[in-house]
């Protein structure tokens, strides 16, 4: 089936595509039309001041690109960064912005009745960025809003106004 008729069906059916990744032992999902393009990990340019989990910026083609990591954000274990870590390039509202991974799964397309409203637990992650559970099979997915993530207060890197 080609990608035109695949995301035509998928219209269709109310399905979304989301792109998977790991931090840690968890996966996670976000919406594949805010993503611009996956790359391999390379070190960003430190900025003085930033929280821990900015690790700073990369000039992708003439575009200043903030580089958050999720692990730290999120608060995981360790970041360990290896062959398998990957930038995820954000397209949000009018800013470009990295997220750091452990590495990428694949893109799972959702319907409607597949996902699951997300507990209300106290997390790392605020509640109102978590958008759902996602279960395909035995895996399940932590559906991420990214766009409300990223501009989130604490985050400082998009203003709501944007």
């Amino acid at each position: 089936m080609s990608v035109t008729g695949k995301t035509a069906e998928a219209a269709s059916t109310g399905a979304r595509e989301y792109l998977t990744f790991r931090l840690g032992q968890e996966e996670y999902g976000i919406d594949i039309l805010k993503v611009q393009e996956i790359r391999g990990y390379e070190p960003p340019t430190r900025i003085a001041n930033a929280p821990d989990f900015i690790k700073g910026v990369v000039n992708l083609r003439g575009t200043i690109v903030p580089i958050v990591d999720m692990r730290l954000k999120f608060n995981c274990a360790q970041a360990e960064y290896n062959s398998f870590t990957v930038v995820i390039i954000l397209n949000l509202r009018s800013r470009v912005v990295g997220i750091v991974v452990d590495s990428v799964s694949d893109v799972m397309e959702l319907t409607p009745d597949s996902v699951r409203a997300a507990p209300d637990i106290e997390s790392a992650i605020d509640n109102g960025c978590i958008m759902g559970l996602g279960s395909v099979g035995e895996r399940m997915l932590i559906l991420l809003d990214i766009e409300k993530l990223m501009s989130s207060v604490d985050m400082g890197l998009v203003t709501a106004d944007e």
